[in-house]
């Protein structure tokens, strides 16, 4: 039979040896019961929104602890550029252990929890088809338009919709220099949120404008004399019309036709001449005047011309040829 005496005396004694041990520990390294509550916790969330161009800490975790510094220094800690208005970024924990180090934290000290990664939309604001649309038309309509009743927006071609950050926004509209505002007209809204541009937006727009012009009655043979029963006022979108319309019935009457022009033809300056005043063989007065002095000489014209044409004339007395300007139906003026 075996002696149990000595082998529980052997388990007592190590027993005690493990707790002399553990005891010299305590008393030489206490044990602080606080060590976790120290740790800053950081606890990052699955899915969040920011609304600035760059994502701090505090937006996209939950930052806790008792050292108040430490935790606003946390919070404004950049992670990185956020996405575009409406788009979507994945960052993961270990990215944002890699910019805690860069930014000189002890890693040890924080207690980084929570998903292992986090999904980040940037908020945005988004502007229809007819927003942009009633923007252009306060434009047009305050501004090139103001007080032109024949003058009217006939279409507009937008962006269906613009995304922008959230924010204050305002904006400016840009026609081309030295527009007309008649027909296609080429404009651009600039956006701005709180301050900065974010998006230039490029748009037409088709604007009509009815004009009286001059157009022929019936039709008017070559180097016809243009009378008040051969032309009439209709009213036309100017934009279908070339630059050199006659809108003015006086503008045109007591001229003639260049060529044969058809009815319902909108008479332009290429189609209407001046008729000729001086005809080839006519004699005509020549006068010359310098400084208060004024000299005249009869002289023969060379060749036909209308009202301020220049012309070679014969003098009768020296039979030399002068270019002068016609001034009436009997006069010509040189210059010396």
């Amino acid at each position: 039979m075996i002696d149990s005496k000595p082998y529980t005396k052997q388990l007592r004694s190590r027993v005690a040896q493990s707790l002399a041990v553990l005891m010299l520990i305590m008393l030489t390294c206490p044990l602080d019961s606080s060590t976790a509550e120290q740790l800053t916790s950081i606890k990052v969330l699955e899915a969040t929104e920011v609304n600035g161009p760059k994502i701090h800490l505090g937006e996209i975790a939950r930052v806790s602890g008792d050292d108040r510094q430490l935790v606003e220094a946390l919070n404004e800690v950049v992670i990185g550029k956020a996405p575009l208005p409406s788009r979507m970024r994945v960052i993961e924990t270990q990215y944002i252990k890699l910019r805690l180090r860069q930014n000189g934290f002890n890693l040890a000290t924080l207690d980084l929890c929570g998903s292992p990664k986090t999904n980040v939309k940037r908020s945005y604001l988004e502007i229809g088809k007819k927003e942009i649309e009633e923007i252009l038309s306060d434009f047009l309509y305050n501004t090139a338009l103001k007080g032109n009743s024949s003058a009217r927006i006939k279409s507009l071609r937008v962006p269906d919709r613009i995304i922008l950050p959230k924010g204050d926004i305002t904006y400016r509209v840009s026609p081309p220099k030295n527009t007309h505002y008649v027909g296609l007209v080429p404009l651009s809204i600039e956006f701005s949120v709180d301050g900065e541009v974010q998006k230039k937006v490029r748009s037409n727009a088709t604007i009509e404008m009815m004009v009286d012009v001059v157009v022929a009655k019936k039709p008017l043979q070559k180097h016809k004399p243009i009378t008040e029963d051969d032309v009439v006022l209709y009213k036309m979108d100017l934009a279908d019309l070339p630059g050199n319309v006659f809108m003015d019935l006086e503008a045109v009457l007591g001229k003639r036709t260049r060529r044969a022009i058809g009815s319902n033809t909108v008479l332009r300056t290429d189609l209407i001449e001046l008729p000729p005043i001086i005809q080839r063989g006519d004699i005509v007065v020549v006068v010359a005047e310098s400084n208060g002095l004024r000299i005249t000489a009869l002289g023969k014209a060379k060749r036909k011309g209308r009202l301020g044409d220049r012309i070679p004339v014969e003098n009768f007395d020296s039979k030399k040829i002068l270019h002068a300007e016609i001034v009436d139906s009997r006069t010509v003026k040189i210059e010396f």
